[in-house]
């Protein structure tokens, strides 16, 4: 399969995502693979593999490469003798944070009609926004971890007892996250995240609980990871999860009591279907006293969470063959048709 890998963006997770694409030419080994970069100043190159090394990009080296355009059907090079399409079957979405994760680049190949791997434009939004998944996830029936909101340049206080996770709304990667374990520390946590974003949320941080990873997608049937136990520390911070973006082999696969394992089975289904059609997503999950509650969703998670996988390879074949079909809609005119003919007879 002839596959084009979209990574870069502008993104506080740009690093990241180079990070997941260098990973994923090491794990899809028997595609074609294509790289389209998106640079910082979100213009389009095509990377050749043998360029696909970290400090091609932090050196800057794709600045020296003609920008590809995108435009109805793909991608194109432009040349004297006219544009030439990047071949591809389809493209697979690695781009983290902004304009991966929030619905642009959906939106794009949405409008250009480039098939993709990635949640749609309204997947993107309500999992983008650790606010709006709070919603979702409660819409769904699914019970997530207690949150309060604070927005930036607005007094309020905190009803939760210390410890308390601090974490910016629309950022992954752990990033602008603190662990407040007293008052005295709590506004500069605020600080430190508002730094990042206008809109903050705070749960109160919940010692000894298990933790479980939980893949998958759904073809003409559900594709669902074994489920990870992450080794647990007091909490992975960004270096923790720049280097985890960077996994190609596979983890233990959790010991759980069989009806554990059908409630987080469960929990991704409801979270997954429908919204998220056409895209691999991992959410994580709490387990307290027996009960799962949703952590987060990651929409375009780490290498795609291929460690998760028996074949991760032949699964993303079946999914692109499975992509959700846009509605075409037929435009005859016939409304401005009768409008025009009623001025006539008046």
């Amino acid at each position: 399969m002839n596959i084009a890998i979209l990574f870069g963006g502008s993104s506080f997770e740009h690093e990241i995502s180079i990070v997941s694409a260098i990973t994923l030419k090491k794990v899809l080994k028997q595609s074609t693979l294509r790289f389209i970069f998106v640079s910082p100043t979100r213009a389009f190159y095509l990377i050749e593999p043998e360029q696909m090394k970290a400090k091609f990009f932090s050196s800057g080296g794709y600045k020296k490469l003609k920008p590809l355009t995108l435009k109805q059907g793909g991608f194109f090079q432009e040349s004297l003798f006219g544009a030439k399409e990047v071949a591809c079957d389809g493209v697979l979405n690695l781009i983290h944070g902004r304009d991966g994760e929030d619905g642009t680049m959906a939106s794009l190949l949405s409008f250009y009609g480039v098939p993709f791997i990635s949640p749609r434009t309204e997947a993107s939004v309500l999992s983008y926004n650790k606010l709006y998944t709070k919603f979702f996830a409660k819409s769904v029936g699914v019970k997530s971890v207690p949150f309060q909101h604070f927005q930036k340049g607005q007094t309020q206080t905190l009803s939760f007892d210390f410890p308390v996770i601090v974490k910016p709304v629309r950022l992954g990667s752990s990033i602008g996250v603190s662990i407040v374990k007293e008052a005295s520390a709590f506004e500069y946590a605020l600080d430190v995240a508002f730094e990042y974003d206008s809109d903050v949320i705070v749960e109160p941080f919940l010692e000894g609980v298990k933790e479980y990873n939980q893949a998958g997608c759904y073809t003409h049937d559900w594709e669902l990871s074994f489920i990870e136990e992450p080794q647990k520390e007091e909490f992975l911070d960004f270096e923790k999860k720049y280097m985890d973006f960077s996994r190609d082999g596979s983890v233990e696969e959790a010991t759980l009591e069989e009806g554990l394992k059908e409630k987080i089975q469960e929990s991704f289904q409801k979270i997954y279907h429908p919204l998220f059609a056409g895209s691999v997503i991992r959410c994580d999950f709490f387990v307290v006293n027996g009960e799962v509650l949703l952590n987060e969703i990651n929409p375009i998670p780490g290498s795609m969470a291929n460690y998760l996988f028996r074949d991760f390879e032949a699964m993303i074949e079946r999914l692109f063959l499975h992509l959700p079909k846009e509605r075409n809609i037929g435009v005859d005119y016939q409304y401005i048709h009768s409008i025009h003919s009623a001025k006539g007879k008046a």
